[in-house]
Parts: structure tokens; sequence; C-alpha cells
């Protein structure tokens, strides 16, 4: 096969993984709060239905949430599973997934902060708006490198979306090396994942050192 025909098909599977990338952190970051918040409610009932999802979640394999969600229509409700059905699995399996993992990253950045931030806030008689902001971003601040690393490990881990046949880098890359019968394809996939986790931790870092304010 020539190079450029490679190539090609590479990036066809590089634009899978990078949609699969992008979509889990767009909704998973936002909804992974809002789990928090669930989490650390005073109503005894609410906090742990919400605990026990995030034990669910991060207690079992990302692999095998995605085989259930892939299959659970046909085998539960009996419900004939197309081909845009993969896709859909691939995003909701990831994006549930994660946001049980940045939930409770979330969780110990706003439980970290000192008590006494919450008194200065009501004597000093700030909005909750005001306030939430404020705290908000000292907990940006704290848990950004938490972040950083669930990001990169969802980076190699785009790869286990061939569990439910969905043709991202590493299945490409794995499917052009047994028929060339050579070790490049796989050389080029690790290549990208390389690169596509140094511009994460590079921007990563470039966000803490904007919010690097007490110094």
């Amino acid at each position: 096969m020539a190079t450029s025909v490679m190539l090609q098909k590479l990036g066809e599977g590089m634009v899978t993984s990078l949609w699969i990338f992008a979509v889990t952190l767009i909704f998973s970051l936002p909804l992974g709060l809002l789990i928090s918040f669930g989490r650390m409610s005073k109503n005894k009932i609410i906090s742990t239905i919400f605990k026990l999802y995030i034990s669910v979640m991060r207690g079992t394999p990302l692999m095998l949430q995605l085989m259930v969600i892939y299959f659970g229509p046909f085998y539960i409700l009996g419900v004939q599973i197309s081909q845009s059905w993969k896709n859909m699995a691939v995003a909701i399996g990831f994006v549930l997934n994660y946001a049980a993992y940045f939930a409770e990253i979330y969780r110990g950045g706003i439980e970290s902060m000192p008590q006494g931030q919450y008194e200065a806030a009501k004597i000093l008689g700030y909005t909750k708006a005001q306030f939430i902001r404020i705290i908000l971003l000292q907990v940006i601040k704290r848990i950004l490198p938490a972040i950083t690393n669930e990001t990169i490990t969802l980076v190699k881990d785009t790869s286990l979306a061939f569990t439910i046949g969905v043709t991202e880098m590493f299945t490409m890359a794995k499917a052009l090396a047994s028929g060339q019968v050579s070790m490049i394809p796989y050389a080029f996939a690790a290549l990208f994942y390389y690169i596509l986790n140094l511009v994460v931790a590079f921007i990563m870092e470039r966000i803490e050192k904007k919010m690097n304010y007490y110094r």
C-alpha cells in the first residue's frame, strides 16, 4: 500500500479519535460539575444516588460500559441497532464515564477550600453570584493538574472505541499493520497520541500559569 493511502486512512482514524476526545471534554466537564453538586447535596437520597453512580462508573471498565450502552437497547428492549448508534453510544459512554471522574475532582477541589472563605463572604455581604465566581476560580486553579491528568488519559482511552466497532486511530493502525505486515502504522499512531498529549499538556500548562495569580 502506498504511503499516501496509508496516511489518508490513518487521517480518517485520527479525525474520529479527535471527535471522541472533543465531544467527551465538551460535555463531561460541565456534567461532572453538576454531578459533584449532587454528590455534595445535603439531601441524603440525592447524594446517595450520585455517589452510587460515581461508584459504578469508576468501579467498572469503560470497555464494559461501552458494550452495555451499545448492545443494551437490543438485548433489553429488542430495538435493532443502527450504524449511527455506534457513534452515539461511544459519545454517551465516554461522557458518562469521564463525568464521574471529573465530578470527584471538582468535589475534592470545592471541599478543599478553607471554611473561612465562606464565612468571610457572608460577612462582606457578597451576592451568591459573586461568591460562586470567586470560589470557582480558586477551585479551578487547584484542580487543573488533576484535570490535565484525566485529559491525557482520555487521549489514550479513545482507542477503546474499537470495542463496539468504531474505527478510530488505533483500530485503523492495527488493520493497516496486519495488512502490510509492518510496524509503521503503529509508529504513526503512537506519534499521533504522543503529539496530542504534548499539545494538551502545553495548553493546560499555559492556563495554569495564567491563573497563577498568587505569585
